[in-house]
């Protein structure tokens, strides 16, 4: 494999120009103009020998950052496709890179999946040609990031939740609502921390749903003006608490280890690798719920090598490469086949397979105009808008 030289960062980050729904079909805006599917492939040839794939960092390993972390070199061995890729640190910088038709497999969170179907940048998927989609987990099949119009464009990949973590010591009684980090923030002013992203607006919108109903807020990524109003106003009190907004992991997990932060949002993976003789923290899932993540293995509508895009996405889907895939980036698994193959307590602490937990996140996705609540009667407010809120919100 050769992996085209790149600034490795930590940082998983949303952010950008947004796509917009148009009645059923997707229209990207910012001048990209969305493109009829000319359907999925119905059966496949000769793998072509290579595959250039996007993708965020840790989701495409050689052994070159760690030789015991490998998943491409028997993918390349087994179907002869040698593998370029390229990681990324924004989903507006994978949408860019996309949009050139060098790469022929894209790995997309929610945000950026809807701007590659709107901007006719993504191909769809026949399922029924990767043998392993069938195994993985129903909630995360036909969802609204991944399917447009009962059309797969892509499969998923790892899932989690962006979770609520305290200093055991600092933070009592211990919490059980984001309340921790919103009307109690001044207990912890100057260490309470929050992700540095537009998208942490649906953050404030799911402790809404739940604290002030009247506003009528359905779902995070669908917020009318007055929605997004009240949900800025809660984030610039939290602001005056705020020491440091995050989006590299390691910075959080320092911040925390040192005790500079001692209440915030944060990823089961920053749990598990804060040193327990320098915090004792614990990370939940809070009352009201919480945003999370599912990523998705997609084929560029350009792409050059699509017999081996779809063997990479049978690959990467398979339970032993998933397990260790999904493992090493932190997050749950695809399908249970692949507890199988994980290491013992990873599922278990990542709650792979528990749909109940799962229903409690709310996967991160686009805010469009056309509200995603199904509203008719208003405009909803889309991810500029929130891109402007954001910036007013930190001041």
């Amino acid at each position: 494999m050769r992996t085209i030289p790149t600034r490795y960062t930590a940082t998983r980050t949303l952010g950008g120009a947004v796509a917009a729904l148009s009645l059923i079909t997707l229209t990207a805006c910012g001048g990209d103009s969305g493109s009829e599917s000319t359907g999925a492939v119905e059966k496949l040839g000769e793998n072509e020998g290579e595959v250039s794939i996007l993708a965020w960092p840790g989701y495409v390993e050689d052994g070159s950052t760690d030789p015991k972390v490998d998943w491409v070199s028997g993918f390349e061995k087994e179907t002869g496709c040698q593998v370029t890729s390229k990681v990324y640190g924004t989903s507006d910088e994978a949408f860019n890179l996309a949009k050139s038709g060098e790469y022929d497999v894209v790995a997309a969170s929610g945000d950026l999946t809807l701007r590659m179907i709107a901007a006719g940048e993504a191909a769809e998927v026949n399922t029924d040609l990767i043998p392993n989609y069938e195994g993985i987990y129903d909630f995360l099949k036909d969802r609204e990031w991944n399917t447009v119009d009962d059309k797969n464009y892509g499969i998923p990949h790892g899932y989690g939740a962006n979770l609520l973590m305290y200093n055991t010591k600092d933070v009592t009684p211990a919490p059980t609502s984001w309340k921790a980090v919103f009307e109690d923030a001044p207990k912890h002013k100057g260490k309470v921390t929050a992700y540095d992203s537009p998208i942490y607006i649906a953050d404030a919108a799911v402790y809404l749903m739940a604290h002030q109903p009247d506003l009528g807020i359905e779902n995070p990524y669908s917020l009318d003006e007055k929605q997004l109003d009240a949900a800025v106003e809660l984030l610039k009190t939290q602001r005056a608490s705020v020491g440091e907004y995050w989006s590299d992991y390691t910075k959080t997990q320092a911040s925390f280890e040192t005790g500079d932060t001692v209440v915030g949002t944060t990823w089961q993976v920053i749990a598990n690798l804060i040193d327990p003789k320098k915090a004792s923290v614990e990370a939940i899932l809070p009352s009201e719920g919480a945003t999370g993540w599912n990523d998705t293995w997609m084929i560029s509508s350009k792409a050059k090598s699509p017999n081996c895009a779809y063997a990479w996405l049978n690959h990467i889907s398979d339970p032993k490469i998933n397990a260790q895939a999904t493992e090493y980036f932190g997050e749950a698994p695809n399908s249970d086949k692949a507890c199988e193959f994980a290491s013992e307590g990873h599922c278990e602490t990542f709650h792979a397979g528990d749909a109940e937990y799962a229903e409690k996140i709310w996967f991160w996705n686009t805010p469009i105009e056309k509200c995603l609540d199904g509203r008719t009667d208003v405009k909803c407010t889309d991810y500029q808008d929130w891109t402007k809120a954001w910036a007013e919100i930190k001041g």
